[in-house]
C-alpha cells in the first residue's frame, strides 16, 4: 500500500479534473500525441491509487491491484505512442519514463517493499523523468 501512494505522488497531476476518453490520440502533433498520453496516464496512475474503497483487506487489494495495472498498462501504452515524429528528446523522457513504470509495476507484481532499493531509485528516476517531460510538454 505504501508502494502504492509513493507512485500516485510520482504521477500525480497539479489538475485532474481533465476529461479523459476523447480522442487526444488522435492529434496529427506528434508532441501532442505524446504528451496527451503522458498527461492520460499520470491520470490514471492518480485516480488508481488514491482510490479508496475501504479498511477491508479485499478493499486494500483491490485498489493495489488497480493501481499495479495502471503502472504497467501506462508504461506500455506511452511505449506505444512513441515513433521517429516525437522529438528525441521527449522520445527519449518518455521511453524512460514508462520503462520506469514497467519495472515499477513488475517490483509490486514480484512483492517489493516500498524501501526496496530498486523500487526507490526507479521512484525517484520516474519523478525526475516526469518532471522534464511535463516541462518538454509545455
Amino acid at each position: 500500500m505504501a508502494l502504492a501512494v509513493a507512485v500516485f505522488a510520482l504521477v500525480r497531476s497539479p489538475s485532474s479534473d481533465q476529461s479523459w476518453g476523447t480522442g487526444g490520440d488522435q492529434s496529427s502533433d506528434p508532441k501532442a500525441r505524446v504528451c496527451d498520453a503522458f498527461a492520460l496516464v499520470r491520470n490514471a496512475v492518480s485516480l488508481q491509487t488514491n482510490a479508496n474503497l475501504g479498511p477491508e483487506p479485499v478493499a486494500v487489494q483491490a485498489v493495489a491491484a488497480n493501481a499495479r495495472l495502471a503502472t504497467l498498462g501506462g508504461g506500455q501504452f506511452l511505449l506505444s505512442r512513441l515513433d521517429g515524429d516525437v522529438s528525441s528528446d521527449l522520445a527519449d523522457a518518455v521511453a524512460s519514463f514508462a520503462t520506469n513504470l514497467e519495472y515499477i509495476g513488475m517490483g509490486q507484481l514480484a512483492g517489493a517493499a516500498a524501501d526496496d532499493p530498486n523500487q526507490v531509485r526507479r521512484m525517484n528516476e520516474a519523478q525526475t523523468t516526469a518532471t522534464r517531460i511535463s516541462e518538454l510538454c509545455e
